[in-house]
């Protein structure tokens, strides 16, 4: 399996861990709901006494990053953080298992994993993470919550810049492990909502965005990134690649020239 995750994700549950759990995802995946700070002391409580959600009532409020917010409903039985925690990682590409975990358990769906205390994620955030376009819709078809990263990672450029008209605070919206909502626009390929976010004060995740596209092979999309927002063409993803050198294994043959111009190493 050539599937990508997030360096982040790698160090809290080891690659061997994440490749038995993941399967067969999207080989194109590069590798989420957060409650309030005041919800934070009282979910540490539950997931230290093994539990990931409470059931009591049987609606409780779910609340992103970007303040959007609904009610999750809930059953009599306690989801196991190791459930959720499975769950999760099948949202970074699983599509199948995701499917399967979700029929037998609908209360996972806006289910969030602790890493730490302060990163919590769910399956939707980590599939806008890699940018799984399947996982993603499958689980909002199911009602799962729309976040601005996510909707950002689809390509929903009119839902995106709504919220920013609606909230300009968006604009510095970040998702799981605090990955920038530019380094989740970036897997749409949408040139215009990646200028449209720049341009709007998103600045942070350029070099990450530029791994994104390369690894897409969204040309005129990495052409926009080298020449407005400097992103470093030499960093290194979670698996020691430069961008060249994604480039380059995958065959790209016109965006390693266009690397190669530019001095990029590999």
């Amino acid at each position: 399996m050539a599937s990508q995750v997030c360096g982040s994700c790698i160090g809290r549950y080891g690659y061997a861990d994440l490749s038995e759990l993941l399967g067969e995802a999207d080989p194109d995946n590069g590798l989420s709901e957060y409650l309030r700070a005041s919800h934070r002391t009282f979910l540490h409580h539950f997931h230290q006494h093994g539990y990931a959600s409470l059931t009591t009532p049987s609606l409780r409020m779910v609340i992103a990053r970007d303040n959007t917010s609904g009610f999750v409903q809930t059953t009599n039985t306690l989801l196991s953080t190791d459930l959720v925690r499975e769950f999760v990682i099948a949202g970074h590409g699983n599509l199948e298992k995701v499917r399967k975990m979700l029929e037998e358990r609908p209360d996972l769906l806006n289910a969030a994993y602790a890493w730490t205390e302060s990163d919590h994620e769910t399956a939707i955030q980590a599939a806008a993470q890699v940018g799984s376009v399947p996982v993603a819709e499958y689980l909002l078809e199911n009602g799962a919550l729309l976040e601005i990263c996510t909707a950002a990672m689809l390509g929903r450029k009119e839902e995106v810049e709504r919220r920013i008209r609606e909230n300009p605070s968006n604009i510095n919206s970040s998702g799981a492990h605090g990955i920038p909502l530019l380094t989740h626009a970036a897997w749409s390929g949408d040139t215009e909502l990646v200028r449209y976010l720049f341009q709007n004060g998103a600045k942070t995740g350029s070099s990450s965005a530029l791994q994104n596209a390369v690894t897409r092979g969204y040309y005129d999309l990495v052409v926009w990134l080298i020449e407005n927002a400097s992103p470093d063409l030499n960093a290194k993803n979670f698996q020691g690649k430069t961008p060249l050198s994604i480039a380059i294994e995958r065959k790209q043959e016109k965006i390693a020239q266009l690397l190669k111009n530019h001095g990029t190493g590999e």
